[in-house]
């Protein structure tokens, strides 16, 4: 109604302004006013077609999230479901971890098969949780920040109580699952949740908030072993942990490059900021000693080739991740980010392919 409105005052005011020039017989303006209506209508009839693609823009959806009822969608972008890439990050650690249990243990392939599921269905429940607990501590924060304006707390779409209240949700499911382990492991699972929460305020007073997320999002490397084994077995979990650990510190080094920019304006800290220039040859020294911290880890628990073939693919795809990623285009610091979860699969896939080998009978 606006732009049809804005359109006919336009022509009304051309119009007339042409009459009144005609009945003064000066030509000049006449034709001067003639081109201003022109522009006027021409504008009007831009300012509706962009009105319209914007409106049709908005209105498209952008993720099969949008395709759900209106209520539950602020919910589920809070959980970043839409961005599996978190949970695969969370997941990957565990899945080592187990695999290399079974592979340890001699497992059926029953042991692995169960555990998987569990922590699969863990780490969705509880890298939504901790997104929560991320975005509650943040609202401020993330308004300021032109990457993460639109999560559902920054933009208002939900409040903290209602954010609460689904966290609550949340853990509930998380402990479910926690509760189907044996006891040793619900202890060391329930130790990681200060972990957790205190991630978040990390970047307001350290440049590493990556290093407090390595120890977090690596928690399966622990979990994973004591859940198949009845008890961590440190000689081998310990340089596995923290190979992880120096992994995530190479993802979200990347990661944290979207926001560079943002973050010193708004006063957040990150290993992007404290790296600058060097980011390159240091994550580079954090992808070699993932390699071999993790290769330790299969030395020490007996792993046969197709472990280290597997492993070296993570190391190929870590390496292709810093040659090729421009830490100044948000782009391409997010196809690194999610590049690097190949790494992690690659590394799973040849634990899994020892394993494989190993039940078969082929060794």
């Amino acid at each position: 109604m606006t732009i049809i409105a804005l359109t006919r005052f336009s022509r009304l005011y051309a119009g007339r302004c042409l009459t009144r020039n005609s009945a003064r017989n000066i030509p000049w303006v006449g034709g001067h006013t003639s081109q201003t209506a022109g522009i006027l209508s021409s504008s009007t009839k831009l300012l509706s077609r962009h009105v319209s693609g914007t409106a049709g823009a908005s209105t498209a959806p952008t993720t099969w999230v949008d395709n759900l009822p209106p209520k539950i969608r602020p919910y589920l972008y809070l959980t970043r479901i839409d961005k599996p890439i978190g949970t695969l990050l969370l997941f990957y650690p565990c899945a080592w971890s187990i695999t290399m249990a079974s592979y340890a243990l001699e497992a059926p392939l029953t042991t692995p098969l169960t555990y998987l599921s569990l922590f699969g269905l863990g780490a969705m429940v509880m890298r939504g949780a901790g997104c929560t607990i991320n975005d509650m501590w943040d609202k401020n924060l993330d308004k300021a920040v032109e990457r993460t304006q639109s999560r559902p707390l920054a933009r208002g779409d939900i409040n903290r109580r209602q954010a609460l209240v689904f966290l609550a949700g949340q853990l509930t499911v998380g402990l479910g699952v926690l509760l189907q382990l044996n006891w040793y492991s619900i202890l060391l699972g329930a130790s990681s949740l200060s972990l957790v929460t205190v991630y978040p305020f990390m970047k307001r007073i350290t440049y590493w908030p990556q290093a407090v997320l390595g120890l977090t999002f690596n928690w399966g490397a622990l979990l994973g072993w004591s859940a198949v084994a009845g008890a961590v077995n440190w000689s081998v979990c310990l340089p596995l942990y923290a190979g992880g650990v120096c992994w995530t510190l190479v993802y979200d080094s990347i990661y944290a490059h979207q926001d560079k920019v943002d973050d010193i304006n708004v006063g957040i800290h990150s290993t992007a900021l404290l790296f600058g220039e060097q980011t390159r040859p240091i994550l580079s020294a954090f992808s070699a000693s993932t390699v071999s911290l993790i290769g330790l880890a299969g030395v020490l628990n007996a792993h046969g080739m197709p472990f280290y073939f597997g492993l070296g693919l993570g190391a190929a795809q870590l390496a292709r991740v810093l040659w090729k990623t421009d830490f100044e285009s948000r782009l391409s610091c997010w196809q690194g980010f999610v590049g690097c979860g190949w790494s992690g699969f690659w590394i799973w896939m040849g634990a899994l392919a020892d394993y494989a080998v190993l039940i078969s009978g082929l060794t």
